[in-house]
């Protein structure tokens, strides 16, 4: 099929792109590198009567370390963060995850403003800005705000973005370098999104025990899932084989997932369980060793 008709806009700067939203409201879409909002274009699933491409505006496009964050501008497309020394420092888990998405001609167009603004609880992005905890910098006609995750993802392909607001920048945590992270996820196909995916980040202190847990589960929900009542089980205790999978055994009630042709709801809850203890095991292996917190 073919996208319904619509009048075409490329802004170079953001106050113009804001203009357009401000005329335009909900009329308008926002496509930056098109690998999500194209298909839905062509299933007419969306019939915006005008297209704003904002691929132009050259100042949405950065990495860079902003005192205990790495602020990604919007447009800035996976193969860059891929390939970023600097996250591969301070946040390795961001680089695992985002090899994961599609194939490299996706990563070559998509944008990690896009990905975020898409809202797609299986996709990776979303799961491992919820499990740092990250933010989202919204620029709108008064002014910007920032939004932690909880509060912008709403529901599927949902967000708390106004209609005459864009992504502006996501920040993600830095990593302790003393931490362990891993990113697991389980696909039909290599590229496909995930069925189920979990972020995990871990520390241990001096005695070897759990300092420091942070755990999100994508795929499973309506959103990205932040598994806290696991996470504070978890502080303080050996890492064992029977505690994790002891703090693990009460996922299922946290989880809220939909069966589809894909896979059922109670897969997705089993896959869930198994890949959860899996990255926390991986994560706790790649702690560096004397190197505890």
């Amino acid at each position: 099929m073919k996208p319904a008709k619509f009048e075409y806009l490329r802004p170079s700067m953001i106050k113009d792109a804001l203009q357009y939203l401000e005329d335009y409201g909900e009329d308008a879409k926002i496509i930056s590198g098109g690998q999500s909002l194209v298909p839905v274009l062509n299933m007419r699933l969306s019939t915006p009567k005008y297209l704003i491409d904002v691929s132009r505006i050259k100042e949405l496009n950065y990495i860079k370390l902003d005192g205990s964050v790495i602020a990604i501008g919007a447009l800035t497309r996976h193969y860059e963060v891929e390939e970023s020394e600097l996250i591969s420092k301070y946040c390795p888990l961001l680089i695992e995850g985002i090899k994961n998405v599609g194939h490299p001609q996706i990563r070559s167009r998509g944008t990690i403003g896009g990905s975020i603004a898409h809202a797609d609880p299986s996709a990776e992005l979303p799961c491992m800005l919820s499990a740092l905890r990250g933010e989202i910098v919204i620029i709108g006609p008064d002014g910007e705000r920032t939004v932690p995750t909880d509060e912008f993802f709403l529901t599927y392909l949902l967000t708390s973005l106004e209609p005459t607001e864009l992504v502006k920048e996501i920040r993600f945590p830095i990593i302790n370098e003393n931490f362990g992270s891993a990113f697991i996820e389980m696909t039909r196909r290599h590229g496909d999104f995930a069925l189920v995916e979990v972020a995990a980040v871990v520390g241990l202190d001096e005695s070897g025990n759990i300092s420091s847990v942070q755990l999100a589960v994508g795929g499973a929900g309506p959103t990205p899932i932040v598994l806290e009542d696991i996470e504070d089980f978890l502080i303080g205790k050996e890492p064992t084989e029977h505690i994790i999978t002891e703090a693990v055994g009460s996922i299922e009630d946290y989880l809220d997932p939909e069966g589809d042709l894909h896979s059922s709801a109670e897969y997705r809850v089993h896959l869930a369980s198994i890949l959860t203890k899996r990255a926390l095991q991986t994560a706790i292996n790649r702690v560096p060793k004397g190197m505890m917190a």
